[in-house]
C-alpha cells in the first residue's frame, strides 16, 4: 500500500539511504559485492540506476540530449559513444526527436520519459524504477513493459520494479515482495505462490491485485468518429451535456490558443464547455495539451488567443481569494502546490475552524488523519501520500469547480476507493469536476464525458456510461 516504504527501499538499494538520506538503520544491504553503507557514491552508482518517482526532480540539464548525456559523462563515457548512445536512448523511450527540446517544457509523462532514458542509456547492472507508469500514457506503458521483457529476457540486467498497475507487472516478476502499512513483509516469492498463500492479506493491505484492472485493460473504441474535425479552425464549441439538477455553463473555453515557445503550440482552437455538476475526463497521450489546459482553466496562465470563462469570470484575471474559492487545481507534481511546513497547516491554509474540522474530515477518509500525520512535513510523505494530501486540500476549499491532473497515480486500492467515493459527492452537491487522467478505470467510474486530445487538439468525445453496481464490486477487495 502506500506508504509502506517501497520508495524507501528504493533508495536504500541505489545508495542514497543512509548516506544522503539520514536516518535509521539497522540490518545489511549489498549490491552485488558491495554493502552500500560502506561503499562509495560512484561505486554503487556504477552499478544501480534509479528512476525516481518524481521525474522532474531528476532532470538537471536544460536540453532533452543533455539530460541523457549527464550520466554517461559522469560515467566517462567518450563523446563519440555518447553522441551514438542519446538518440538511440531517447528513441527507446519515446521520445525521438526531441533531443533539442527543453526538459522543463516537457509535459509530466514526456519528463518521465525523459528521465527513463537517462537511466536506461548506460545499460545499468541493476535499474530501479519506482513506479515508472505514473505519468505515462497507455503507449508510453505498454512500450516501457516491452522493453523490462526484453531486459528480462535477456538476464543483462536485474530490474526491482515499485508498482500499482499489477496486471503489468505481475507477469515480468520472479519475485513478488508485498510489504503492509507498516513496512513489514506480508511475503515474499514466485508470483503464483504470493497470490496463493496471500492474496487474501494483499488484497485487504488494499494491494492493488494482477486481476482488479481487467475492467480498465480492456479494447477502447476509438473516439475519433465522435468529435469535430481537428483540422477545422472554425470548429464550434463542443457541446455539453444537461446535468440532472445542473443546467449551467460553469467553464467556458473558446477558440482557445496556446504555447510554450514562439513556434510551438500547443494548445490549437480549442472548445469546450461543461456544466455545474458535470464531471469529465480530459484523456490524450503525453504531451497533447490536457496538463496545459487545465492550467489555463485555473487561472495559472493567459491565454494567447481566445478565451477561457470560469463562471463568467476570466480566471487570469481573479483575485486570489475569488480564485481560490471557484477552482480547486491539484498539480501532476504535487510538491509544486505546497506551500505550508506541516500536513495541519497545509490543510488548514484559508480555512476557518468550521472549514478545519471539514478538512480534518476529508484528510481522515484519505487515510490521513491529523493524529498521525498533522506534524509530518508535506515533503517527507510517500508519493501517494502526496497526492491524497493535496486532493484533500482542494476538497477542503468547496470549489466550484475542481480541476485534477492525474488525481490516482501512486495510490494503493483503498486510497483509489476513498478518492473515487470524495468525487462521487462532491459532484451530487454541484461542483464540476475536469481530470486529465490516465487512469481508464476512474474515467469509467467517475465521469459522464470523456473528451479526447491529440497534438493540442480536441479531437473526439463521447458520453460515459458508468459500470453497473455489479460490475463495481468486481474492482473491489
Amino acid at each position: 500500500p502506500s506508504g509502506s516504504g517501497k520508495s524507501t527501499l528504493a533508495r536504500a538499494v541505489a545508495g542514497l539511504i543512509p548516506r544522503d538520506i539520514p536516518g535509521t538503520w539497522v540490518g545489511s544491504l549489498r549490491v552485488g559485492n558491495l554493502d552500500v553503507v560502506s561503499a562509495g557514491p560512484a561505486e554503487v552508482a556504477a552499478r544501480v540506476g534509479i528512476l525516481f518517482q518524481d521525474p522532474g526532480s531528476q532532470l538537471v540539464m536544460d536540453r532533452a540530449e543533455d539530460d541523457v548525456a549527464f550520466g554517461l559523462e559522469n560515467r566517462a563515457w567518450s563523446l563519440a559513444a555518447m553522441k551514438s548512445r542519446v538518440p538511440g536512448a531517447l528513441e527507446e523511450a519515446g521520445l525521438g526527436g526531441f533531443e533539442r527540446r527543453r526538459g522543463s517544457r516537457l509535459s509530466g509523462g514526456e519528463q518521465q520519459r525523459l528521465a527513463l532514458a537517462g537511466v536506461l542509456a548506460p545499460a545499468p547492472a541493476v535499474l530501479v524504477l519506482d513506479e515508472p507508469t505514473a505519468s505515462l500514457d497507455p503507449d508510453g506503458a505498454e512500450r516501457l513493459f516491452k522493453r523490462l521483457a526484453s531486459l528480462k529476457s535477456s538476464r543483462a540486467t536485474t530490474v526491482i520494479l515499485i508498482e500499482h498497475r499489477a496486471d503489468l507487472a505481475w507477469p515480468l516478476a520472479d519475485l513478488v515482495l508485498a510489504l503492509d502499512a507498516t513496512g513489514a513483509p506480508i511475503d515474499l516469492g514466485e508470483p503464483a505462490a504470493v497470490l496463493a498463500r496471500s492474496g487474501s492479506r494483499l488484497a485487504r493491505a488494499g494491494i492493488w491485485l494482477p486481476d482488479d484492472l481487467a475492467i480498465a485493460r480492456r479494447a477502447e473504441p476509438s473516439l475519433g468518429a465522435a468529435g469535430p474535425d481537428p483540422n477545422s479552425p472554425g470548429a464550434g464549441p463542443s457541446a455539453w451535456a444537461e446535468v440532472p439538477g445542473h443546467d449551467r455553463e460553469l467553464v467556458s473555453v473558446r477558440h482557445l490558443r496556446f504555447g510554450y515557445e514562439p513556434g510551438r503550440p500547443v494548445l490549437r482552437d480549442v472548445n469546450l464547455g461543461i456544466a455545474e455538476g458535470e464531471r469529465v475526463a480530459l484523456v490524450g497521450p503525453n504531451g497533447s495539451g490536457k496538463s496545459t489546459l487545465l492550467r489555463l482553466v485555473a487561472g495559472l496562465l493567459r491565454p494567447a488567443a481566445g478565451s477561457v470563462r470560469l463562471d463568467r469570470s476570466d480566471p487570469y484575471r481573479l483575485r486570489p481569494a475569488k480564485l481560490a474559492s471557484l477552482a480547486g487545481y491539484v498539480f501532476q507534481d504535487p510538491e509544486l502546490g505546497f506551500i505550508a511546513d506541516t500536513v495541519a497547516a497545509e490543510i488548514a491554509v484559508g480555512l476557518d475552524q468550521s472549514g478545519v474540522r471539514n478538512a480534518a474530515g476529508i484528510l481522515e477518509r484519505l487515510g490521513l488523519p491529523l493524529a498521525r500525520f498533522g506534524e509530518r512535513s508535506p515533503y517527507q510523505l510517500s508519493g501517494g501520500e502526496q497526492r491524497r494530501l493535496s486532493v484533500a486540500a482542494a476538497l477542503a476549499q468547496s470549489p466550484r469547480a475542481l480541476l485534477l491532473d492525474e488525481p490516482t497515480f501512486g495510490q494503493d486500492r483503498i486510497g483509489w476507493e476513498s478518492m473515487v467515493g470524495l468525487v462521487d459527492e462532491l459532484v451530487d452537491d454541484g461542483t464540476a469536476v475536469l481530470a486529465a487522467t490516465h487512469d481508464r478505470l476512474f474515467a469509467e467510474r467517475v465521469a459522464v464525458r470523456r473528451i479526447e486530445m491529440a497534438d493540442g487538439w480536441v479531437i473526439a468525445e463521447e458520453a460515459v456510461s458508468r459500470p453497473s453496481a455489479t460490475a463495481s464490486e468486481e474492482t473491489r477487495p
